[in-house]
């Protein structure tokens, strides 16, 4: 019901910015340094982009088949094709940019309400349809009881996503919050001081590295139990989509978020815009980019470990542990 919900409101919205109406709709550039909170004269727009109006229509409606075929046709094929919905709808959410654009908000910093309420509906949408997926396959035996040890090179990856963010992005970010040019030309130093105040540049600095610490979870007994501390649920299995499926969402964004980077930033060298002068000079900057997409590969490979270790098992199934995975001493 809820992913029939979702699929029919995107499809009365855009149906509703058709025939004139604008609540919700921004006509603002994603990548200019203005002030988006009217909506960049979205009152104004007479002819909506196609991806936002039938375009959009179209995807609500062929998600609501997904939803129908679900419900009276359950199997792979539609626990494929909902895989792929939930995947569509993660990748043009781009969560990425609200890992720091609700910070910066939070933090005063003019945004587009509208542009991240319609992120926020799609990555509930992406999380909504990879449920239904999960329930739409077929049907495995109960999760393993207790805790299941990953396998140690789970383990590595995890360590991995935790320390690039922080070497990365929090280190370089902090130190220009700071006032260091750290890999950076003193124009772009001003010119970062001079579009963050002190709040909204500690904010983005300090918010991924501490949201990427979770991942320890993945490869941690209170990723699959909660820890006896928690009121009512101490003890208890943690429910495995709580995780595989944030965990998925982020890594899908941040490998998305590289790929794409990489490929403008190839592109931009090719065609002479960006000389190799301004690169070397902006090393730092540059270098982001394959932060992002080491991140990305870091907490996917992590996620899948996690995702292995702790699937539900048919019942003909051995409940044996994966290649290279730590056994608790109790077991040995």
């Amino acid at each position: 019901m809820a992913c029939a919900a979702f699929a029919l409101g995107e499809v009365a919205l855009r149906l509703y910015w058709l025939a004139g109406g604008r609540w919700g709709y921004t006509a603002c550039d994603r990548t200019a340094l203005a002030d988006p909170t009217g909506g960049c004269g979205a009152d104004r727009v007479h002819t909506l982009p196609f991806w936002a109006g039938w375009g959009a229509v179209g995807v609500g409606v062929a998600l609501a088949i997904i939803v129908g075929c679900a419900v009276s046709f359950p199997g792979r094929a539609v626990a494929a094709a909902s895989w792929a919905a939930s995947a569509l709808l993660l990748v043009v959410a781009f969560p990425l940019h609200l890992l720091f654009e609700v910070p910066a908000a939070l933090t005063g910093r003019p945004s587009d309400w509208r542009d991240l309420g319609a992120r926020l509906a799609l990555v509930a949408g992406g999380v909504l349809f990879a449920g239904l997926a999960h329930t739409s396959g077929p049907r495995r035996g109960p999760a393993p009881a207790g805790y299941q040890p990953v396998p140690r090179w789970t383990r590595r990856w995890a360590y991995a996503a935790v320390a690039l963010p922080v070497v990365g992005w929090a280190v370089p970010h902090g130190l220009w919050v700071l006032g260091v040019p750290f890999g950076i030309s003193e124009q772009q130093l001003d010119e970062i001081q001079l579009n963050l105040s002190t709040e909204t540049g500690l904010a983005i600095t300090l918010v991924p590295p501490l949201v990427g610490l979770l991942v320890l979870g993945l490869v941690q007994r209170w990723g699959q139990q909660f820890p006896r501390w928690v009121p009512g649920l101490g003890g208890r299995r943690v429910p495995r989509l709580l995780a595989v499926i944030p965990a998925g969402v982020v890594a899908l964004a941040l490998v998305t978020y590289g790929v794409l980077s990489v490929a403008v930033f190839v592109d931009q060298l090719r065609t002479g815009h960006l000389p190799w002068s301004e690169v070397w000079e902006g090393w730092a900057t540059s270098a982001t980019l394959l932060v992002f997409l080491g991140w990305g590969v870091s907490l996917g490979v992590t996620t899948t470990g996690y995702a292995l270790t702790t699937r539900p098992r048919r019942p003909s199934e051995p409940a044996t542990s994966l290649p290279g995975s730590i056994r608790p001493r109790s077991e040995r």
